[in-house]
């Protein structure tokens, strides 16, 4: 068995979890799991209760939830350099954004989504957001300049939110800012976002003509 094991579906967010093992470099197998039984089968269960992918099992250790894993990912190989030393200034903002997008972003994302939006100033101060609009308006700041999220260097949380802003961009879940499409559009010319890619999309099922999913 490997060391690294990686629990995905191509047509889930599990596509953010290729992209960081790629990044890496490390040897990983792949599981690819259907949704439905198999997922809520007790062995997947074993490796994550909520029945979802992504999930990895490292040496014997199961991580869930796509930040954890890119943030466990980056600091168990440490030679790809997608974290910043700890102890370094840039941890901050590593940390932060990382958890930004992971947190805010996607659950303002889909609350709207669902129209479960604040009826009032009072409801909005009771949500950890604000708002959809406060949310985007503080990631195109942070966007506008022309290094990465944590420095001059591509990291992990550089990763996660180009995955999650891209995503939200592609179903119309988030306003397609100048600033968003420019840094998306950099984090995923990199090599190892377009291998994950084709990698994914070879994986998708054959639709009616001969066409993948993905394509």
């Amino acid at each position: 068995m490997a060391d690294l094991i990686f629990y995905t579906n191509p047509m889930s967010r599990a596509r953010t979890v290729r992209w960081m093992l790629e990044e890496v470099g490390a040897p990983y197998e792949t599981v690819v799991m259907t949704f439905g039984p198999e997922m809520k089968s007790s062995q997947f269960l074993a490796i994550n209760p909520m029945g979802k992918v992504p999930a990895i099992v490292h040496r014997g250790v199961p991580v869930t939830e796509g930040a954890a894993i890119c943030a466990y990912l980056a600091d168990a190989f440490p030679a790809a350099g997608l974290a910043p030393a700890h102890g370094a200034p840039e941890r901050a903002a590593y940390y932060r954004w990382m958890f930004y997008a992971a947190g805010p972003l996607e659950t303002a994302a889909t609350n709207a989504a669902f129209g479960w939006v604040a009826k009032d100033a009072k409801q909005e101060g009771a949500l950890g957001y604000g708002s959809l609009g406060r949310v985007e308006d503080t990631l195109e700041q942070v966007l506008k300049g022309e290094g990465w999220l944590a420095g001059a260097a591509f990291t992990a949380a550089d990763l996660y939110l180009a995955a999650q802003l891209g995503f939200l961009m592609q179903f119309d879940l988030i306003s397609s800012r100048d600033a968003f499409k420019t840094f998306v559009d950099r984090a995923q010319s990199r090599p190892a976002a377009i291998r994950a890619r084709e990698i994914d999309n070879a994986l998708m099922p054959e639709q009616p003509g001969g066409a993948s999913a993905g394509s």
